[in-house]
């Protein structure tokens, strides 16, 4: 699929604004279920879901997304990266229309099926979209855009959702479902008018087109700054690396790239296995057990996503200064002392057998203090989630893959996201049933094992190119613990092409001499054959 020629834009935020829509989808299917669920319209028209039925109308997204993210790879490597996103919104078009449609419990499951097929692939490829195009002082904060779709995704959608609830009857949440034809539709028409990757565009050899897009997006145009012939040549020279080395499944597994394949498969898995899910998806089912009923607990479980843009918002501005092992490590930390504490509160609640306000999934309540402790504890759980983890997974998955597995690689990453996210959302609702408070406990130890495994195996990304990463999980490469951000290579190569007055036509010329480019296409003369970026 190759989308019309518009004019394109090339500012980075733009880029990313557009192309993080597709997080917002992921946003929206989430909410559109937690602000539901706990409906009198939704218990009524499909018999009061609970335990396993309702965990898997849950889990069908993430069901769906396990196979988006298994096509994401070979259909980016394919079409490209922009391309492949735009691909990804039929399957939530015809998703929608299904679950708009919804008249029984196998087309909800169908349709929350088919749109999970769409957040598989755009949460895999717009990550590796936006760290293709980004310079490396700006990736990780531009990666958070993705995760910030991610969350006013599930702010609109939860209170479109508390919307609709006033609404009698299946219009209810057959209006709120309908409604995610909006992102989707704004996605497709924005998508065209964006720059493809560069660095797709140089591993299917077509020069001329991934340099000119690389000045325009790094240089406003000039193909012969600094920055851009150095990058080029850091580009390509990795590149007829990698070309190199073991053909097919094997790739991921040479020369230290299972350190990579685990990393990127593990940071995308804790953050399902955080239990940070439990509230975004179950939050509703949490406060119940906080004894909150009717408006005041659609509310109060809106606040929490309100506190999840607002923190996530701040990241933006740090993410960038701050290295990545270090979020993701005390985060991980901070947030299974919350567990512990909404576990230990909740153990010496009241069992209600026959369900609070008759929600089978909510057997267990606590009032007065304990409630108020539950609620602050949940609060700042996902306070520490919105500071750590959630924006920095998956900025870290995106930048450990090399060019020539990252379409692949990330479709790896985001398969552990999907199966994680698709074993909680059909375990969560059994698990308040059958063990109750120790749920909690449960995910506070899995959070620790994150953070030892982060001390031992991640090592730090931050302020690197995305080409350097090589050498950090290379066999000779340094202990993950004595690596800290910045320090870039790229500094010193742009002083030296700055110093010896190198052109980008000389690097691709002295490539092909080398033989380390197949591309034969030329560059244009000068610099200003390049036309200046909307």
């Amino acid at each position: 699929m190759k989308l019309p020629t518009f004019p394109k834009v090339y500012n980075t935020y733009f880029v990313a604004i557009i192309a993080t829509v597709g997080g917002m989808l992921f946003g929206f299917d989430i909410s559109s279920m937690s602000a539901i669920i706990g409906t009198s319209q939704y218990i009524d028209y499909f018999d009061n879901p609970h335990g396993v039925r309702q965990g898997a109308i849950n889990s069908a997204l993430a069901a769906g997304s396990v196979i988006g993210s298994l096509m994401a790879g070979p259909v980016s490597d394919k079409i490209g990266r922009r391309d492949s996103i735009f691909f990804a919104g039929f399957w939530w078009l015809i998703g929608t229309a299904v679950q708009a449609g919804v008249n029984s419990f196998g087309s909800l499951m169908a349709g929350r099926v088919l749109n999970g097929i769409c957040v598989g692939i755009t949460s895999s490829q717009v990550p590796v979209y936006l760290a293709e195009i980004t310079k490396k002082e700006k990736r990780g904060s531009i990666i958070v855009i993705q995760q910030l779709a991610i969350e006013w995704g599930i702010f609109i959608m939860f209170f479109i959702g508390y919307g609709c609830s006033f609404i009698p009857g299946p219009p209810s949440f057959r209006l709120a479902w309908g409604l995610q034809f909006v992102p989707c539709v704004i996605l497709m028409i924005g998508l065209p008018f964006l720059p493809e990757s560069p660095r797709w565009l140089a591993k299917v050899d077509r020069t001329e087109e991934a340099i000119t897009t690389l000045a325009r997006i790094q240089a406003g145009g000039n193909v012969d700054d600094p920055l851009v012939v150095a990058e080029w040549e850091e580009i390509t020279t990795v590149l007829a690396a990698e070309r190199s080395a073991a053909p097919g499944w094997r790739k991921f597994f040479y020369n230290g790239m299972w350190r990579r394949t685990m990393a990127g498969f593990t940071v995308q898995a804790w953050q399902q296995m955080s239990g940070a899910n439990v509230m975004t998806y179950y939050v509703v089912y949490v406060f119940q057990m906080a004894n909150m009923t009717g408006n005041i607990l659609l509310i109060s479980s809106g606040i929490q996503y309100a506190l999840f843009i607002i923190f996530t918002s701040i990241m933006f501005f740090f993410i960038d200064k701050t290295g990545r092992r270090t979020l993701l490590m005390y985060g991980a930390i901070g947030m299974a002392l919350c567990h512990f504490v909404v576990g230990g509160v909740l153990s010496a609640g009241e069992y209600v057998p026959d369900g609070v306000d008759n929600n089978l999934n909510v057997l267990i309540r606590v009032k007065g203090p304990k409630a108020h402790t539950v609620i602050a504890f949940c609060y700042l759980l996902i306070i520490i989630y919105a500071l750590t983890l959630a924006p920095v997974a998956w900025v870290y998955a995106a930048e450990v893959w090399s060019l020539e597995t990252r379409a692949i690689g990330m479709s790896i990453a985001a398969v552990g996201n999907w199966l994680f996210n698709f074993a909680l959302g059909l375990f969560v609702p059994p698990g308040f049933a059958n063990i109750t408070w120790k749920l909690f406990i449960v995910f506070g130890i899995l959070c620790v094992a994150a953070a030892v495994q982060v001390f031992f195996t991640y090592p730090e990304t931050c302020g690197k190119t995305i080409e350097e990463v090589e050498e950090l999980f290379s066999d000779g490469g340094p202990k993950p613990w004595h690596t800290k951000p910045g320090h870039s290579n790229l500094d010193g190569l742009i002083e030296e092409v700055r110093d010896k007055g190198l052109h980008a036509k000389d690097v691709v010329d002295r490539q092909h001499h080398d033989g380390l480019h197949s591309a034969s296409a030329t560059l244009p003369e000068k610099a200003g054959a390049a036309a200046s970026p909307a």
